[in-house]
C-alpha cells in the first residue's frame, strides 16, 4: 500500500524536472522515486516516451532497483523510439559484464524483450559468452532469451550456433537451467520447419533425474519434452514410466495431467499388457484426485479424461461414483460428466447410472435436463439388457408433461424403436398423446417418424400427419423431410389412407419449395409410386441398417493425435491444433520396432526426425 501514492497522473515537464534534478543524491532516493512515478504513470496508460532520453541516462546509476525500472521503461517504448533505443547498447554491454550476476541476466533479458535490429545484432556475443557463464541464474535467463532472439531473427540463431549452445545445456549440472533449455528449445522446434527435438535413451534419463529438483513449471516443461523420446529396446518405456509415476502425486494439475500424457504415450512402446494394466491403474487415482479440484480444473480434467477412457476405458472403470453431479456443480461441468458416466456405463454399473440420470432429469437446469434425458435413451442403445428400464424411465418422464422433457424423450425413443424393431409398439399411443407439446424440428422429425414407421398399425395414423401436413410449407427442411417420407410410407402401407394425402405433398415438395434436396426426394418418390410400386415399396421399406452409440465415440485418427495432445487446449476443444494454431505442428507415434499398436495415418512421413544419430537433441 506504501506504493500506492505514485499512482497519480504526472505531467511530463514536472517528472523530467525531477529526474535531472542537480541536487546531492547519493543513495539516488529522489531518481528512485520519481522513476517509480513514471512506471505508474506508464502502468495507468499515461505516455511517458517523452522522457526517453532522461530515463536512458539513469542506466548508468549502478542501483539494481533503479536498473530494473528503467530496462522496463525500454522494453515498453523502444518499439516506439528504436533510433533512441540504440543508445542504449553501450550501457547494456557494460551491464552483461558486471560482477552482479542479477544484472547480467536483467541485461540480457532486456535486450531479448527489444526488438530493434542493432540490438538484436548486438545481443548475439554477449547472449554467447552467458550461455557459458558460470553463474546458473544467468544461464538460465539466456536459455529463454536464445528462444526470444529467435522469434525477432531465426537466422541469426541458426547461423550463430546459438541452438548448439542451448543443446549442451540439456547437461548441465543445475536443473533449473537444464528446465530452460527444455523449455526454450521446445518453442524453438514448434516455430522452426528444420529444427526438432529429438531424445535418445540416455537423455531422456537425464532429464527425468532432473525433475526432482526443478520447480512445477520446469517439471512441466521436462515431462512435454519426453514426448519426443521413441523407445526403441524392450523395457524402455517401462522404465522410463516408471521413473515419471511418482510426478502424477504431485500438487499443481499441470504437472499431473502432462504426466499423465507421457504416460499414455509410452504405453504405445509397452510390449507386455500386464505392464500396460498395471500402469493404468496408476493413474486412476491421480486423475479422481483432479476432480477435487476447482471447477475450472475440473473442466479441463473431465475433457482430458473422456479423451483417455475412450482409448483405455479400463483406467477409471472402478470410478464411477466420483462423476455423479454433485448440486453446486457449475452446468459445464454437469455436462462433462454426464459424457464420461455415459461412457464408462456398462451392465454392471447401468442400474446406478440410470438411478442418477433419473434424478437428474427432474432438475432446474434445462440444457442439463435435456442432456440427462437423452442420455437414459443412448443407454437403451448402447445396453439391450438395460432397454426396458430405459424405456420405463421415458415414460414417466413424459408424464410429467414437461414440454422440453417430453420432446427430448420422443427424440431418442425414436432411436430406441430403431435399435429394438418390433418391441415397443406398445407405447406409441402414450406418444401420440403428446403431440401438442411438440415445437421443436428435432421432436417433430422423430414424432412423424414413428407414425410413418408403424402407419399400419396405428389406427388413425392419416390423420396425425394430416394434422402435421396443415403447415408443411412453413416448417423448416427437416420437419418437411420426414413429413414427406412419412406419407409415402403410410401410402404404401394403408393405400386408401394415404391416398388423399400423397398426391398433395408430393405437388408440394416439388413445386412449391425451394430447397433441393426436397424437391430431388420428391421427384423421385413420385416416378417409383407412378412407374413401379413394387419398387418403391422396396426402397422407401427397406430394412434399415441397426444404429449403436459407437458413432459417438471419437474418430479413431482424431484421437490417436489427441491424446498426444493432453493437457492442452486441443485437448478441451477436442480439435487438431492445426485447426486453431496455425503454425502448430502435427503429432503423431513415430515406428519403432517395440510400437504394440498401428495407428491410422502411420505411413505418414514423421514430424519429429528421428535418424541413426541418436546422440543429437536437435537437428537443422
Amino acid at each position: 500500500m506504501s506504493d500506492a501514492k505514485y499512482f497519480q497522473r504526472g505531467k511530463v515537464q514536472e517528472l523530467r524536472s525531477e529526474l535531472n534534478s542537480e541536487k546531492k543524491d547519493k543513495q539516488h532516493t529522489k531518481k528512485k522515486t520519481v522513476l517509480k512515478k513514471i512506471v505508474a504513470n506508464m502502468t495507468m496508460g499515461n505516455d511517458m516516451s517523452a522522457l526517453f532520453p532522461d530515463v536512458i541516462n539513469c542506466m548508468q546509476i549502478p542501483v539494481l532497483e533503479i536498473k530494473k525500472m528503467v530496462y522496463l521503461y525500454l522494453i515498453i517504448y523502444s518499439r516506439s523510439k528504436p533510433d533512441m533505443a540504440v543508445m542504449a547498447i553501450p550501457t547494456f554491454m557494460k551491464d552483461v559484464e558486471d560482477q552482479n550476476p542479477l544484472i547480467r541476466a536483467l541485461a540480457i533479458r532486456t535486450m531479448g524483450y527489444i526488438n530493434v535490429e542493432k540490438i538484436v545484432d548486438a545481443l548475439v556475443d554477449p547472449l554467447r559468452h552467458c550461455l557459458k557463464d558460470q553463474d546458473p541464474y544467468v544461464r538460465k535467463t539466456a536459455a529463454i532469451t536464445v528462444a526470444k532472439l529467435y522469434m525477432h531473427n531465426k537466422g541469426l540463431v541458426e547461423n550463430e550456433g546459438l541452438i548448439d549452445l542451448l543443446r549442451d545445456l540439456l547437461a548441465d549440472s543445475n536443473p533449473a537451467v537444464v528446465a530452460n533449455s527444455v523449455a526454450a528449445l521446445t518453442e524453438i522446434s514448434e516455430r522452426s520447419e528444420n529444427i526438432s527435438v529429438k531424445l535418445n535413451t540416455l537423455m531422456a534419463n537425464k532429464l527425468v533425474a532432473a525433475l526432482n529438483e526443478c520447480t512445477e513449471w520446469g517439471q512441466t516443461y521436462i515431462l512435454e519434452s519426453l514426448m519426443s523420446y521413441v523407445p526403441l529396446e524392450m523395457g524402455d518405456a517401462e522404465m522410463l514410466c516408471e521413473r515419471i509415476a511418482p510426478r502424477l502425486q504431485h500438487a499443481n494439475s499441470s504437472v499431473v495431467l502432462t504426466a499423465v500424457k507421457v504416460i499414455m504415450y509410452l504405453m504405445n512402446y509397452m510390449t507386455k499388457e500386464d505392464d500396460v494394466n498395471a500402469m493404468c491403474k496408476k493413474l486412476s487415482p491421480p486423475l479422481v484426485t483432479l476432480l477435487s479440484s476447482g471447477p475450472e480444473v475440473q473442466y479441463v480434467a473431465l475433457r482430458n479424461i473422456l479423451l483417455i477412457i475412450q482409448r483405455r476405458p479400463e483406467v477409471l472403470r472402478n470410478d464411477m461414483k466420483v462423476f455423479f453431479c454433485k448440486y453446486n456443480d457449475p452446468i459445464y461441468v454437469k455436462l462433462a460428466k454426464l459424457e464420461i458416466m455415459f461412457c464408462l456405463a456398462n451392465a454392471s454399473n447401468v442400474d446406478h447410472v440410470l438411478s442418477e440420470l433419473k434424478e437428474y432429469a427432474t432438475e432446474v437446469d434445462v440444457d442439463f435436463v435435456r442432456k440427462a434425458v437423452r442420455s437414459i435413451g443412448r443407454l437403451a442403445v448402447k445396453i439391450e439388457s438395460t432397454a426396458d428400464r430405459c424405456i420405463s424411465a421415458l415414460l414417466e418422464l413424459i408424464q410429467t408433461k414437461v414440454n422440453y422433457v417430453v420432446q427430448e424423450a420422443i427424440v431418442v425413443i425414436k432411436d430406441i424403436f430403431r435399435k429394438y424393431p418390433n418391441q415397443y409398439e406398445r407405447i406409441i399411443g402414450t406418444l401420440c398423446e403428446n403431440l401438442d407439446n411438440l415445437d421443436e424440428p428435432e421432436a417433430k422429425s422423430a414424432m412423424i417418424w414413428i407414425i410413418g414407421q408403424y402407419a399400419d398399425r396405428i389406427d388413425n395414423s392419416e390423420e396425425l400427419l394430416d394434422d402435421f401436413l396443415f403447415t408443411f410449407l412453413d416448417e423448416p427442411v427437416e420437419v418437411q423431410l420426414s413429413l414427406l417420407t412419412a406419407t409415402v410410407k403410410l401410402f404404401i402401407k394403408k393405400p386408401t389412407a394415404g391416398q388423399a394425402l400423397v398426391p398433395k405433398v408430393l405437388k408440394w415438395a416439388t413445386e412449391d419449395v425451394d430447397n433441393p434436396d426436397l424437391r430431388d426426394r420428391g421427384y423421385i418418390y413420385w416416378r417409383l409410386l407412378s412407374t413401379d410400386p413394387v419398387a418403391a415399396k422396396n426402397v422407401v421399406l427397406s430394412e434399415k441398417p441397426s444404429i449403436s452409440t459407437e458413432s459417438d465415440n471419437m474418430e479413431p485418427a482424431l484421437l490417436d493425435e489427441l491424446l498426444l495432445h493432453i493437457s492442452s487446449l486441443s485437448s478441451i476443444y477436442h480439435k487438431s491444433p492445426q485447426t486453431f494454431i496455425h503454425h502448430a505442428k502435427p503429432r503423431q507415434l513415430t515406428s519403432s520396432p517395440v510400437l504394440n499398436r498401428r495407428y491410422p495415418g502411420q505411413n505418414r512421413k514423421p514430424t519429429t526426425l528421428f535418424d541413426a544419430d541418436l546422440d543429437d537433441l536437435t537437428s537443422g
